[in-house]
């Protein structure tokens, strides 16, 4: 995720890391990227298995180094999270991963039970042997990024579990929603199917509901559910997709439409929620949203197209360079 963070000590580096990730990292290792001495990019990944083979680390570290080359930082910090014996070796790879591509770590830190530990210091006097204390969870760090609206979740499963389906009541509600949707379509299409008209309703099904989450409200489960039939169609996808743009209410437009539509029309807004996130730098949860659109749908193009673009960390900062 893209931040700008201005921090003085690794302290003050620790404390940032979980809103610049969206979540607390737990048995994971973390890496910072540095760009003119601001915090510029997070990524996050869980820690392999202990029984993982030597060629098959070599493979996973050596993709997570390239993918972090890409983004061309001036340093990189290295974080792991969990004990000793767990997060070191991981370490070791990681460093050498990112060495070999001559990328410049500026420290590698581990962070367990409220302490942290520097692997390149040992200056009793700066890094204690017992650990440093992290900040606490009121510190100025937090209070900054709050004011900027970020937010760090418990761990990765809370995040998951935001884009989670509605239940109970609000899933019935929709199951009825989404029958009347349906038959609303077949009304539409009926007799020789008119192809400008479902273009038309599809067209201004997607400016209503942006119009509406822009003003601060939100649809009714009628308008989810006939914009979640609609945007079946991949020309209406691409129509949503074309008119996107890094604006946090088209980041809750677009996951109320997916905690709400039926599972058969998960993949449109999740594509959409995945590729809002990924303009707005919140790497995390457009690879939650990538992830259900393509557990909804394997295949589906724009899913797969947006799993790619995430993979090789392609930032939508890169992508402005490559157009200039």
């Amino acid at each position: 995720m893209k931040a700008d963070f201005a921090v003085r000590n690794f302290s003050e580096l620790i404390a940032a890391v979980p809103f610049l990730l969206g979540y607390h990292p737990h048995d994971a290792v973390a890496l910072v990227g540095m760009r003119d001495r601001l915090l510029d990019f997070g990524a996050c990944f869980d820690l392999p298995p202990p029984d993982l083979d030597e060629a098959a680390a070599r493979a996973e570290f050596g993709e997570v180094a390239a993918a972090i080359h890409r983004q061309e930082p001036d340093a990189v910090v290295i974080i792991g999270y969990g004990r000793p014996d767990r997060v070191t070796p991981a370490m070791l790879r990681m460093a050498e991963a990112l060495l070999t591509l001559g990328i410049r770590i500026e420290d590698a830190l581990r962070v367990h039970e409220g302490r942290w530990w520097s692997y390149a210091c040992d200056d009793r006097d700066c890094c204690p042997p017992e650990g440093t204390h992290c900040l606490p969870p009121d510190s100025v760090i937090a209070a900054e990024a709050t004011y900027r609206g970020q937010v760090a979740l418990p761990s990765r499963s809370d995040l998951i579990a935001q884009l989670a389906s509605v239940d109970g009541p609000a899933r019935q509600a929709m199951t009825a929603a989404t029958e009347r949707a349906r038959s609303r379509f077949a009304d539409l299409v009926s007799g020789s199917a008119d192809m400008k008209r479902i273009r038309r309703a599809g067209r201004l099904a997607v400016r209503e509901a942006e119009k509406r989450y822009r003003s601060g409200g939100v649809l009714t489960d009628d308008e989810t559910a006939w914009l979640g039939v609609l945007l079946a169609d991949p020309r209406m996808e691409d129509y949503a997709v074309d008119r996107a743009g890094p604006q946090e209410w088209r980041a809750q437009l677009w996951t109320d439409v997916l905690r709400r539509v039926e599972p058969v029309h998960v993949p449109a807004p999740a594509c959409l929620l995945g590729f809002t996130a990924w303009m707005l730098g919140r790497g995390a949860l457009a690879r939650v949203a990538v992830d259900r659109a393509l557990d909804a749908e394997p295949g589906h193009e724009l899913a797969d197209l947006l799993h790619r673009l995430l993979g090789f960390a392609i930032s939508p900062e890169m992508v402005r360079r490559w157009r200039r």
